[in-house]
């Protein structure tokens, strides 16, 4: 953890680099994007994932077809809505070993889910017995769970675009 100098360091330079890069909405030029096609992940198991994500998570399965890069491995697409999906890579017989937490990995993914539909997931979860937190952590407006195989996904009942109070696109 960073000393209280650091913290305050830290922050100086975290100002500095807003008042440099940050334009305000109005002055801000429009993305050349159209938004995440789709993040690529690998699992261990195709069927454990689809039952987790589908089944669970209520994201359903839209594409299931053979790797085009490796042959025997499969690739599959949840859909994650506004046309957005969510990839699975397999690698069968290349003896993978589980991600760590690292400098260029992934941290987690953040699905932005209606309110409603979030309350569903919860239940769904805590019938299964999976663990998460978040709520019950001060933070009402997600829940942080791992996929069978230790991908971390926050399920988020804020819009999207909106982060810290605020819609960022305004």
């Amino acid at each position: 953890m960073p000393t209280d100098d650091e913290l305050v360091t830290l922050e100086a330079r975290r100002g500095e680099l807003r008042e440099q890069y940050l334009t305000p909405a109005a002055d801000r030029p429009a993305t050349i994007g159209r938004g995440i096609h789709h993040a690529a992940l690998i699992c261990s198991d195709v069927e454990q994932t689809i039952r987790f994500y589908q089944d669970l998570l209520g994201f359903p399965l839209i594409e299931l077809v053979e790797n085009r890069d490796y042959p025997g491995s499969s690739h599959f697409f949840f859909d994650l809505g506004n046309q957005t999906l969510l990839g699975f890579f397999d690698f069968p017989g290349l003896g993978l070993e589980p991600g760590i937490e690292a400098i260029g990995g992934v941290q987690h993914i953040a699905i932005s889910v209606p309110r409603d539909q979030w309350e569903l997931a919860q239940q769904r979860l805590d019938a299964a017995g999976v663990p998460y937190g978040g709520p019950d952590q001060g933070i009402e407006e997600s829940m942080y769970l791992k996929d069978p195989d230790g991908i971390q996904i926050e399920l988020l009942s804020d819009p999207l675009m909106y982060f810290g109070g605020r819609q960022l696109d305004e």
